[in-house]
């Protein structure tokens, strides 16, 4: 997990202990240490000390009832919560610390493409509550032929960074040809081997034992739908999507893409 939006220089001056608030160090709150940039969830309290866990799993010991902790931008001192707080932290469809009661911080400048609509469903269904702490919209592109002017278009920078999810992101593909004519240090690329994102959804997680094989020529969710007795795409879509609960539903390549493109879009907040 990362902060939200600093807002003021929190180094600016010194502040009197009693201008900042405490607030119960309670399990999935999110908090920065603006000190040495760590942000994390908490996860337990010990004597004297908080555990936050950050979104890949590290944690880092800080101690309580110190005013440098930053909340929504603003400075907090974390203390111990009640008793009867709860024990142990949940997760999200992603496997991160879920945040509670979680207000979506404001959305960043920088970006996440997908190709279509049902790649953004996709990744909503899993990695949407990440997303909502970190402040990314994802957009769907409705394909990458014209991406090299839709990123010329949008204007990458330090600040407005862009990760793209490419399907069939293989040597010799359409789609890596179009990637490559792409160049900016601002601008990730990355993506999964798989046809359609529908295939990088793992078979038992939709009832199936492999996803068969589509003739050259066939369009691919059709020929799926009518090789599965699916119906149309549409309803094809609704199986796939409602089989999916969290990231162990679907195949490594994607998960490791994902992964990969928030953490590129956030690096710099």
């Amino acid at each position: 997990m990362r902060s939200h939006d600093y807002g003021r220089d929190v180094l600016a001056g010194p502040k009197r202990r009693g201008t900042v608030p405490e607030v119960p160090a309670e399990v999935g709150v999110v908090v920065e240490d603006p000190a040495s940039g760590f942000c994390g969830a908490v996860v337990r309290t010990e004597p004297g000390t908080v555990v936050l866990e950050d979104r890949h799993g590290n944690h880092r010991v800080f101690p309580l009832a110190a005013a440098g902790f930053l909340l929504d931008g603003q400075p907090v001192t974390l203390v111990r919560p009640p008793a009867g707080a709860p024990p142990a932290h949940t997760r999200s469809a992603s496997g991160s610390v879920r945040v509670n009661g979680l207000r979506a911080r404001v959305a960043r400048d920088s970006r996440i493409w997908v190709e279509g609509r049902h790649d953004a469903e996709l990744v909503e269904r899993v990695w949407g509550h990440d997303l909502r702490v970190e402040g990314v919209v994802v957009e769907p592109l409705d394909g990458v032929d014209m991406l090299a002017e839709r990123v010329a278009a949008f204007g990458p920078s330090p600040a407005r960074r862009l990760g793209v999810l490419v399907d069939h992101l293989v040597g010799g593909s359409k789609e890596s040809l179009l990637a490559s004519a792409v160049r900016h240090e601002d601008v990730l690329i990355t993506g999964h081997p798989y046809v359609d994102i529908w295939q990088a959804v793992r078979p038992a997680a939709v009832g199936i034992q492999a996803w068969p094989r589509i003739p050259r020529g066939v369009a691919w969710k059709e020929g799926i739908c009518q090789a599965l007795g699916w119906g149309e795409p549409a309803e094809g879509w609704r199986r796939v999507l409602a089989g999916v609960s969290g990231y162990r539903d679907l195949e490594t390549p994607l998960i490791g893409a994902v992964e990969r493109l928030i953490d590129f879009v956030t690096e710099h907040g």
